[in-house]
């Protein structure tokens, strides 16, 4: 079964929240709603998002305060947030929302095909880095296995689960590549940024692969 991204939908009023869901339901992904800021800091202690479309206009905690708090929590501070806005009181208005955080600052009314396609690149980013962490993981228990089997004399077995390892690996390396190509089309700094830092990782795990192959320099 193919794993849903979450997306956490936060607006006061019912009528903006289902708008929202009308526009994102072709994703195919889980919609989450919060009414509030500390309804949205409540989903954000248990469950994982892709991406936050945060409403700027909130009684109570308003966007740029319930930003502040997620960018605090080491859990929630990578998150992406696009700030939804019906108002727009100039460039200091829009740069108060880029220093809370946020990656995207759009203005209602919005053109619902722009912010699917916003949404939609964070949402396949979200889906990359699971799959590297599901790699990592894999990664880490084979290479146990790998080191065991070394040192009981199977020196055979760990070289044919190394050579799984950096296939797999690879095939993980050409997709980030070709999103990383898509998104330069798409001329989104953010999204782009963050696809950088997903090749950094996949980088940093293929040098720690490659020095665990046989004959590397350091190697014992």
């Amino acid at each position: 079964m193919v794993q849903k991204a979450k997306i956490l939908l936060v607006d006061d009023r019912p009528e903006n929240l289902l708008a929202l869901e009308a526009i994102l339901s072709a994703l195919d992904q889980t919609l989450v709603r919060a009414s509030s800021g500390e309804e949205a800091l409540k989903a954000l202690l248990t469950d994982d998002f892709a991406v936050i479309l945060l409403d700027v206009q909130m009684p109570g905690m308003d966007g740029f305060e319930t930003a502040a708090h997620i960018k605090r929590r080491e859990r929630t501070r990578d998150i992406p947030i696009i700030f939804l806005t019906a108002i727009n009181h100039g460039p200091h208005h829009t740069f108060r929302g880029y220093a809370a955080g946020a990656v995207d600052y759009i203005s209602k009314p919005f053109d619902p095909w722009v912010l699917r396609a916003k949404v939609s690149v964070f949402v396949e980013l979200y889906m990359k880095n699971v799959q590297l962490r599901e790699q990592a993981s894999l990664l880490r228990l084979q290479l146990e296995g790998a080191q065991a089997g070394q040192n009981g004399g199977r020196g055979k077995d760990a070289v044919g689960v190394l050579a799984e390892l950096s296939a797999r690996l690879a095939a993980a390396e050409e997709q980030a590549e070709a999103l990383t190509k898509q998104l330069d089309e798409s001329a989104d700094g953010a999204a782009v940024a963050t696809a950088a830092h997903l090749e950094r990782k996949l980088s940093a795990l293929r040098k720690a692969l490659d020095a665990l192959e046989p004959g590397a320099p350091g190697r014992a």
